[in-house]
C-alpha cells in the first residue's frame, strides 16, 4: 500500500491510499493510474485527480446534460478535453444526438482510459464518435458555425489549458456555434480556487449574451464543491425548459428536481459573480 496525495493548493491536500500505482508519461503529462479501495481506479495528470471510477457520475452527469436538455434539438456535439471518454458516454444518452466530435490534445489519456477505465470510455467508439487529436484551440479556427453544444471537459487552467480560459478562445466556441448553440464548461471549485472561477465566469460574460453557473458535489474534487457554466446568444440558459427529457435518460446524479432549481446557488457565489 502507498499513499498518493494532490496538492489541490498550497495549503490543502487530498490523501488516498492506493493498492497499486501504474505510471506512464505521454508527450505532454504524467499519466498516474491509482487502484484504490475507496474510489476504485483514479485517473491522474500531471499530480491532478482527473476522474474517479466512483465518483466520475456525478461530474460527468452535470457537466453534460443540462446543455443539452436545454438545446431545442441537438444534433452535432463537440467535447474539448474528456479523453477518458465520460463526457461521450452521456451525451449519446440523448436520442437526437447524431455525431460526437471529441477533441483530446494527449491521445495517451484515451488509450489509458480505454485500457483502466472501461465503464467510463465504454463509447469512445461508437460509431456516432469522432475523435481528434487535436489541439483545442486551433481545431475550432477551422470550424465555424457547425455545433450545436460545445462541452470545454478541460483541465484545470494551468500550463497549456490555461488558454481554454480567456475570452479569446471563448470567441471561437461562439463562432463555432450554430444558431441555438449552447456552450457548457467546468469552472473549477468556487470554494478553493475562487480566483480561477471568477476569471472563466467574467470572461465568458464578456462574450455571450445569457449566461449561468451551478454547482455540484465532486468529493474528489477541490473541496468537494465544483462550479459548471452554461452560456449561449441565442437560448436563455436561465430557462428552466425540456425537463421531460430526463425521463429517458438513465442517471444517478441529476433528476428533474435538481435541473428545476439548477441555478439555486449559495449567496457567497452570488457575491462571486456579480
Amino acid at each position: 500500500m502507498v499513499w498518493f496525495t494532490e496538492y489541490q493548493t498550497e495549503n490543502v491536500g487530498l490523501t488516498i491510499k492506493a493498492k497499486e500505482v501504474k505510471t506512464i508519461n505521454s508527450k505532454y503529462q504524467e499519466i498516474i493510474v491509482l487502484d484504490t479501495e475507496e474510489f476504485g481506479k483514479v485517473l491522474v495528470l500531471d499530480g491532478a485527480v482527473q476522474t474517479t471510477e466512483k465518483d466520475e457520475f456525478m461530474y460527468h452527469e452535470m457537466l453534460v446534460h443540462p446543455a443539452l436538455i436545454k438545446h431545442p434539438q441537438p444534433q452535432r456535439v463537440l467535447i474539448i478535453g474528456g479523453g477518458d471518454g465520460g463526457s461521450v458516454r452521456e451525451a449519446l444518452k440523448h436520442k437526437s444526438v447524431e455525431e460526437v466530435h471529441l477533441c483530446e490534445i494527449d491521445e495517451e489519456v484515451i488509450f489509458v482510459s480505454e485500457k483502466y477505465f472501461p465503464s467510463i470510455s465504454s463509447k469512445l467508439r461508437d460509431e456516432k464518435v469522432k475523435i481528434f487529436i487535436e489541439d483545442g484551440n486551433q481545431f475550432l479556427e477551422e470550424r465555424k458555425n457547425y455545433y450545436d453544444v460545445i462541452i470545454m471537459d478541460s483541465s484545470d487552467p494551468i500550463g497549456p489549458a490555461e488558454v481554454l480560459f480567456q475570452e479569446s478562445f471563448y470567441k471561437k466556441v461562439k463562432s463555432s456555434l450554430r444558431k441555438n448553440g449552447i456552450m457548457v464548461a467546468q469552472t473549477e471549485s468556487p470554494f478553493l480556487q475562487e480566483k480561477y472561477f471568477k476569471n472563466a465566469v467574467k470572461e465568458i460574460k464578456k462574450v455571450f449574451k445569457y449566461v449561468g453557473v451551478y454547482t455540484g458535489f465532486v468529493p474528489t474534487y477541490p473541496a468537494g464543491m465544483w462550479s459548471y457554466t452554461l452560456a449561449s446568444d441565442d437560448v436563455n440558459v436561465l430557462d428552466n425548459v425540456n425537463k421531460d427529457r430526463l425521463d429517458n435518460i438513465e442517471t444517478k446524479y441529476i433528476d428533474e428536481y435538481l435541473y428545476t432549481n439548477l441555478f439555486a446557488i449559495p449567496k457567497f457565489i452570488k457575491n462571486m459573480i456579480e
